[in-house]
């Protein structure tokens, strides 16, 4: 049995910890820790032998704790990370690894250092059932080479807290991340176009954008994000090759037709959407941690590389152009770790 730490327990938070208690196998939450210690201690009380750490540098040292989900505000990543890592423990992190390009480096390094992997970044979709279809599809070679992917990122609504730079940073960023793991390949350039402006977004919100990336082999992919769609959780995905296309289903559910009609459901949010490709995720952590094995899942370059791609889309919004995505130099471990899977 695994004694997992988490380290946040905001909605995400609580949902991994849903999770990890009474859908997962292999694993119990032996410690939590939150900037909020009532709410906390409100989770805790829930959890059979779960127990309350005043920081989650304190959760990260306790010999009770053998791995880590990190599930806080994204700018205090870094340092659970890092603290993680020092201490020799696998760590879960949702995105983003950290908040800044800089701050993933130094996380790549410390990895680095060490000689083997202990983080995964928590990219889900790579773990949804269509997306693994899509993925296998076009690696098959049976409808020939890719050329292009279209792609939509629709929300219902959001709240009034979201910014233009969060379309980019909280929401392309899945898209970001599924154009790199498709194709295998790194975003060369990213260009942001502004249509005109939804009349359900807030004052000053770019809703919705259109990213072009441009791969490093050729593969052009865009992704629309509209943060006001009304209707739903709507996430679209299609591959165009050279003999034939393949494409996610609009939904999980199915469609009844009936009386010169059809219809079906659409999902209400993320979490309705992508619960399996959550659970799957975590189960196939849990079993590589168990087995002593190292992460197969998202990697610290990973992380880095959606980051560094997503500031390059802020500039390309900014500025109107075309932007070049400029990466470090990969180390050998995770060059490694890819070619192993």
């Amino acid at each position: 049995m695994i004694n997992v730490g988490v380290i946040g327990v905001g909605m995400i938070g609580q949902d991994h910890i849903r999770r990890l208690t009474h859908v997962l196998s292999g694993a119990r939450v032996a410690g939590v820790a939150d900037v909020d210690l009532d709410r906390a201690s409100a989770v805790a009380a829930g959890l059979s032998e779960g127990r309350v750490f005043e920081s989650g540098e304190k959760l990260i040292a306790d010999a009770g704790v053998d791995a880590v989900v990190v599930t806080s505000w994204g700018p205090t990543h870094e340092a659970y990370v890092l603290a993680a890592i020092a201490a020799g423990k696998p760590v879960f992190c949702e995105k983003p690894l950290a908040s800044t390009a800089d701050a993933c480096s130094r996380i790549i390094d410390a990895e680095v250092a060490t000689g083997r992997r202990l983080v995964q970044v928590g990219f889900m979709r790579r773990y949804d059932a269509q997306y693994r279809a899509m993925k296998s599809a076009v690696h098959s070679g049976e409808i020939g080479a890719p050329l292009l992917m279209h792609a939509a990122h629709r929300n219902p609504s959001v709240p009034p807290h979201f910014t233009s730079d969060m379309i980019i940073n909280d929401s392309a960023v899945h898209d970001i991340d599924v154009a790199r793991w498709m194709f295998d390949d790194e975003i060369a350039s990213v260009a942001v176009l502004k249509p005109r402006q939804n009349r359900k977004a807030a004052a000053g919100l770019d809703d919705p954008l259109v990213l072009l990336l441009e791969m490093a082999g050729g593969v052009l992919v865009d992704v629309e994000v509209m943060l006001n769609a009304a209707f739903g959780y709507d996430i679209r995905g299609e591959v165009v090759c050279e003999d034939g296309v393949v494409e996610l289903s609009e939904s999980a559910g199915v469609v009844v037709k009936s009386a010169g009609r059809h219809a079906g459901r659409i999902p209400t949010d993320w979490r309705e959407r992508f619960v399996r490709a959550f659970d799957v995720e975590f189960q196939e952590w849990l079993d590589d941690v168990a087995a002593g094995a190292e992460p197969t899942g998202p990697s610290s370059w990973d992380g880095y590389a959606a980051t560094v791609v997503c500031d390059t889309g802020l500039a390309a919004l900014r500025g109107g152009g075309r932007e070049p995505v400029l990466l470090r130099e990969q180390p050998e471990l995770y060059r490694r770790a890819a070619a192993s899977r």
